[in-house]
Protein backbone atom coordinates (compact mmCIF):
# COMPACT_ATOMS: atom_id res chain seq x y z
CA UNK A 1 0.00 0.00 0.00
CA UNK A 2 1.18 3.51 -0.46
CA UNK A 3 0.47 6.97 -0.31
CA UNK A 4 0.93 10.03 -2.95
CA UNK A 5 1.33 13.53 -1.45
CA UNK A 6 1.05 16.45 -3.48
CA UNK A 7 2.33 20.35 -3.21
CA UNK A 8 -1.16 21.29 -2.78
CA UNK A 9 -1.37 19.28 0.83
CA UNK A 10 -0.31 22.34 2.99
CA UNK A 11 2.31 20.84 4.95
CA UNK A 12 5.62 22.37 5.30
CA UNK A 13 8.99 21.72 7.60
CA UNK A 14 9.38 19.27 10.33
CA UNK A 15 5.40 18.56 10.41
CA UNK A 16 5.48 17.45 6.95
CA UNK A 17 8.31 14.92 7.55
CA UNK A 18 6.53 13.81 10.70
CA UNK A 19 3.19 13.17 9.06
CA UNK A 20 5.18 10.90 6.24
CA UNK A 21 6.62 8.80 8.44
CA UNK A 22 3.65 8.19 11.02
CA UNK A 23 1.72 7.13 7.43
CA UNK A 24 4.54 5.19 6.59
CA UNK A 25 4.58 3.44 9.82
CA UNK A 26 0.75 2.74 10.16
CA UNK A 27 0.69 2.04 6.39
CA UNK A 28 2.97 -0.47 5.74
CA UNK A 29 3.97 0.74 2.49
CA UNK A 30 6.00 3.58 0.50
CA UNK A 31 5.12 6.67 0.57
CA UNK A 32 6.53 9.66 -1.99
CA UNK A 33 6.16 13.09 -2.69
CA UNK A 34 6.08 14.28 -6.16
CA UNK A 35 6.60 11.07 -7.28
CA UNK A 36 10.14 10.43 -5.24
CA UNK A 37 9.45 7.78 -2.52
CA UNK A 38 11.19 8.95 1.10
CA UNK A 39 12.43 6.66 3.49
CA UNK A 40 13.12 7.73 7.53
CA UNK A 41 17.19 7.29 6.26
CA UNK A 42 17.16 10.31 4.78
CA UNK A 43 15.89 12.21 7.88
CA UNK A 44 17.78 14.92 10.05
CA UNK A 45 19.74 13.01 13.17
CA UNK A 46 17.22 15.42 15.33
CA UNK A 47 14.46 13.74 13.74
CA UNK A 48 15.12 10.35 13.29
CA UNK A 49 15.97 10.57 17.59
CA UNK A 50 12.74 11.47 17.97
CA UNK A 51 10.87 8.92 15.22
CA UNK A 52 12.98 6.18 15.86
CA UNK A 53 12.07 3.21 17.99
CA UNK A 54 8.92 1.34 18.02
CA UNK A 55 7.44 2.34 20.82
CA UNK A 56 7.02 5.87 19.62
CA UNK A 57 3.63 5.40 18.62
CA UNK A 58 2.43 2.42 20.51
CA UNK A 59 -0.06 3.77 22.72
CA UNK A 60 -1.72 6.24 19.99
CA UNK A 61 -4.21 3.69 18.88
CA UNK A 62 -5.16 3.63 15.34
CA UNK A 63 -5.21 7.82 14.77
CA UNK A 64 -2.36 9.85 16.74
CA UNK A 65 -3.78 12.55 15.94
CA UNK A 66 -7.22 12.00 18.14
CA UNK A 67 -4.91 10.41 20.79
CA UNK A 68 -2.71 14.41 20.79
CA UNK A 69 -6.22 15.94 21.10
CA UNK A 70 -7.23 14.28 23.74
CA UNK A 71 -4.21 14.61 25.90
CA UNK A 72 -3.84 17.96 25.44
CA UNK A 73 -7.53 19.05 25.76
CA UNK A 74 -8.69 20.72 28.85
CA UNK A 75 -11.73 18.14 30.21
CA UNK A 76 -13.33 17.67 33.58
CA UNK A 77 -11.63 15.95 36.42
CA UNK A 78 -12.98 12.49 36.75
CA UNK A 79 -14.24 12.13 40.28
CA UNK A 80 -13.03 9.20 42.68
CA UNK A 81 -16.30 7.15 43.39
CA UNK A 82 -17.64 6.85 46.80
CA UNK A 83 -16.85 3.24 47.45
CA UNK A 84 -12.98 4.40 47.19
CA UNK A 85 -13.21 7.51 49.22
CA UNK A 86 -15.40 5.11 51.93
CA UNK A 87 -12.38 2.46 51.72
CA UNK A 88 -9.54 5.43 52.34
CA UNK A 89 -11.94 6.49 55.82
CA UNK A 90 -11.55 3.09 57.45
CA UNK A 91 -8.01 2.27 56.59
CA UNK A 92 -7.39 6.38 57.85
CA UNK A 93 -9.68 5.63 61.12
CA UNK A 94 -7.89 1.69 61.35
CA UNK A 95 -4.06 3.13 61.76
CA UNK A 96 -5.12 5.94 64.17
CA UNK A 97 -6.71 3.41 66.27
CA UNK A 98 -10.67 6.11 66.06
CA UNK A 99 -13.88 5.05 64.83
CA UNK A 100 -13.27 7.88 62.56
CA UNK A 101 -11.19 10.20 60.55
CA UNK A 102 -12.87 13.55 62.22
CA UNK A 103 -11.78 12.40 65.38
CA UNK A 104 -8.24 13.50 65.13
CA UNK A 105 -8.57 16.59 63.34
CA UNK A 106 -9.18 19.63 65.08
CA UNK A 107 -10.98 22.15 63.86
CA UNK A 108 -9.99 25.77 63.03
CA UNK A 109 -12.41 27.31 65.84
CA UNK A 110 -11.00 25.29 68.58
CA UNK A 111 -7.09 25.93 67.11
CA UNK A 112 -7.93 29.65 67.81
CA UNK A 113 -9.05 29.08 71.22
CA UNK A 114 -6.10 27.11 72.34
CA UNK A 115 -4.11 29.88 71.09
CA UNK A 116 -6.12 32.59 72.75
CA UNK A 117 -6.07 30.55 76.29
CA UNK A 118 -2.17 30.31 75.64
CA UNK A 119 -0.49 32.10 78.94
CA UNK A 120 1.70 34.89 77.27
CA UNK A 121 5.00 35.66 79.16
CA UNK A 122 4.62 32.32 81.40
CA UNK A 123 8.35 32.30 82.34
CA UNK A 124 9.42 35.42 84.12
CA UNK A 125 12.40 37.21 82.94
CA UNK A 126 12.22 40.74 85.04
CA UNK A 127 10.49 42.13 88.39
CA UNK A 128 10.25 45.04 86.49
CA UNK A 129 10.43 46.67 83.21
CA UNK A 130 11.48 50.52 82.45
CA UNK A 131 10.50 52.68 79.04
CA UNK A 132 10.31 56.21 78.31
CA UNK A 133 9.03 58.30 75.74
CA UNK A 134 11.75 59.79 73.25
CA UNK A 135 12.92 63.81 73.50
CA UNK A 136 9.79 66.38 71.62
CA UNK A 137 9.07 69.59 72.08
CA UNK A 138 7.46 70.22 75.25
CA UNK A 139 8.57 72.02 78.89
CA UNK A 140 9.41 70.03 81.37
CA UNK A 141 7.18 71.81 83.96
CA UNK A 142 4.25 71.03 82.00
CA UNK A 143 5.30 67.25 81.47
CA UNK A 144 5.85 66.63 85.04
CA UNK A 145 2.35 67.76 85.80
CA UNK A 146 1.17 64.42 83.58
CA UNK A 147 4.28 62.24 85.53
CA UNK A 148 2.95 63.18 88.61
CA UNK A 149 -1.03 62.10 87.42
CA UNK A 150 0.32 58.43 86.70
CA UNK A 151 2.63 57.69 89.28
CA UNK A 152 1.34 55.25 91.43
CA UNK A 153 -1.94 54.36 90.04
CA UNK A 154 -2.19 50.47 88.01
CA UNK A 155 -1.31 50.55 84.47
CA UNK A 156 -4.98 50.41 83.18
CA UNK A 157 -5.81 54.03 85.16
CA UNK A 158 -3.24 55.44 84.07
CA UNK A 159 -3.51 54.93 80.14
CA UNK A 160 -7.53 55.97 81.71
CA UNK A 161 -6.53 59.24 82.89
CA UNK A 162 -4.55 60.10 79.91
CA UNK A 163 -7.24 58.94 77.23
CA UNK A 164 -9.52 61.51 78.72
CA UNK A 165 -6.79 64.34 79.51
CA UNK A 166 -6.77 67.94 77.85
CA UNK A 167 -3.73 67.83 77.43
CA UNK A 168 -1.97 68.06 74.63
CA UNK A 169 0.74 65.53 75.05
CA UNK A 170 -1.59 63.32 76.52
CA UNK A 171 -1.94 61.44 73.40
CA UNK A 172 1.46 60.40 73.49
CA UNK A 173 2.00 59.30 76.86
CA UNK A 174 -1.00 57.02 76.09
CA UNK A 175 0.84 54.92 73.28
CA UNK A 176 3.87 54.69 75.50
CA UNK A 177 1.60 53.68 78.13
CA UNK A 178 0.25 50.62 76.14
CA UNK A 179 3.50 49.62 74.35
CA UNK A 180 5.32 49.62 77.95
CA UNK A 181 2.65 47.07 78.86
CA UNK A 182 2.90 45.05 76.11
CA UNK A 183 6.41 44.65 76.81
CA UNK A 184 6.17 44.00 80.22
CA UNK A 185 3.48 41.16 79.31
CA UNK A 186 6.47 39.38 77.62
CA UNK A 187 8.16 39.68 80.71
CA UNK A 188 6.21 38.14 82.70
CA UNK A 189 5.00 40.69 84.52
CA UNK A 190 1.16 40.02 85.45
CA UNK A 191 -1.36 42.60 84.30
CA UNK A 192 -3.84 42.28 87.15
CA UNK A 193 -1.03 43.39 89.36
CA UNK A 194 1.04 46.09 87.00
CA UNK A 195 1.12 49.52 88.28
CA UNK A 196 3.14 52.41 87.87
CA UNK A 197 5.59 52.52 90.37
CA UNK A 198 7.76 55.46 89.10
CA UNK A 199 7.58 58.72 86.59
CA UNK A 200 10.28 61.10 86.17
CA UNK A 201 10.81 63.64 83.77
CA UNK A 202 14.25 64.38 82.33
CA UNK A 203 15.27 67.28 80.26
CA UNK A 204 16.65 67.14 76.65
CA UNK A 205 20.27 67.09 75.36
CA UNK A 206 20.16 69.84 73.44
CA UNK A 207 17.49 73.39 73.33
CA UNK A 208 16.69 75.47 70.16
CA UNK A 209 17.75 78.71 70.17
CA UNK A 210 16.30 81.43 68.10
CA UNK A 211 16.78 84.82 67.74
CA UNK A 212 13.93 86.80 69.20
CA UNK A 213 13.44 90.67 67.77
CA UNK A 214 13.07 93.37 70.22
CA UNK A 215 12.44 96.91 70.38
CA UNK A 216 14.67 99.72 69.55
CA UNK A 217 16.93 97.18 67.09
CA UNK A 218 17.39 94.88 69.91
CA UNK A 219 17.17 91.04 70.00
CA UNK A 220 16.97 88.28 72.74
CA UNK A 221 17.35 84.50 72.71
CA UNK A 222 14.18 82.31 72.89
CA UNK A 223 14.90 78.75 73.76
CA UNK A 224 12.63 75.97 72.61
CA UNK A 225 13.19 73.21 75.06
CA UNK A 226 12.70 69.33 74.49
CA UNK A 227 12.02 66.73 77.51
CA UNK A 228 10.88 63.04 77.81
CA UNK A 229 8.81 61.44 80.55
CA UNK A 230 10.45 57.43 82.01
CA UNK A 231 8.29 55.44 83.96
CA UNK A 232 8.61 52.13 85.82
CA UNK A 233 6.18 49.45 85.33
CA UNK A 234 6.36 46.89 88.89
CA UNK A 235 3.88 44.02 90.28
CA UNK A 236 1.64 46.30 92.81
CA UNK A 237 -1.79 45.59 94.53
CA UNK A 238 -4.30 45.26 92.83
CA UNK A 239 -7.60 47.71 92.40
CA UNK A 240 -9.53 45.68 94.91
CA UNK A 241 -6.90 44.97 97.49
CA UNK A 242 -6.33 49.51 97.42
CA UNK A 243 -10.30 49.58 97.58
CA UNK A 244 -10.30 47.23 100.52
CA UNK A 245 -7.52 48.84 102.53
CA UNK A 246 -9.19 52.28 101.67
CA UNK A 247 -12.42 51.18 103.34
CA UNK A 248 -10.49 49.70 106.43
CA UNK A 249 -8.53 52.66 106.97
CA UNK A 250 -12.00 55.07 106.89
CA UNK A 251 -13.57 51.95 109.02
CA UNK A 252 -10.38 52.46 111.49
CA UNK A 253 -11.46 55.93 111.76
CA UNK A 254 -14.76 55.64 113.19
CA UNK A 255 -15.53 55.45 116.97
CA UNK A 256 -19.01 55.42 117.51
CA UNK A 257 -21.21 53.73 120.37
CA UNK A 258 -23.52 52.29 117.57
CA UNK A 259 -20.77 50.51 115.63
CA UNK A 260 -17.93 50.20 118.45
CA UNK A 261 -18.49 48.90 121.65
CA UNK A 262 -15.20 50.14 124.36
CA UNK A 263 -15.14 48.48 126.77
CA UNK A 264 -12.19 50.31 128.78
CA UNK A 265 -11.48 51.45 132.26
CA UNK A 266 -10.94 55.22 132.78
CA UNK A 267 -8.12 56.42 133.61
CA UNK A 268 -7.10 58.82 136.62
CA UNK A 269 -10.41 58.58 138.77
CA UNK A 270 -11.79 61.76 140.79
CA UNK A 271 -13.50 62.13 143.74
CA UNK A 272 -17.13 63.72 142.77
CA UNK A 273 -15.92 67.15 144.95
CA UNK A 274 -12.77 68.38 145.01
CA UNK A 275 -12.68 71.30 147.25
Amino acid sequence: MSCVISARSGFSGLALFDTLMVMQRFTGGAVSVLGRPVSSRHCASASRLLLSGPRRYASFGTNPFEWFRAAVSPGLRQQRPSREIDTAKRTKAQEDDSQSIFDTVTSEGEKAQQMDTKPVGTTRQSDHHKYSTANFKISHRKLNKLGRQISGKPIDSAILQMTFSEKRVSNRIRNMLVVAKSHAILKGIDTKKMVVAEAWVTKGPRSLKRLEPRGRGKHGIRVHPDARLSVMLREGKTRAQLLEEERARKMKRIASAGLVREDKPLRNPRSMWTW
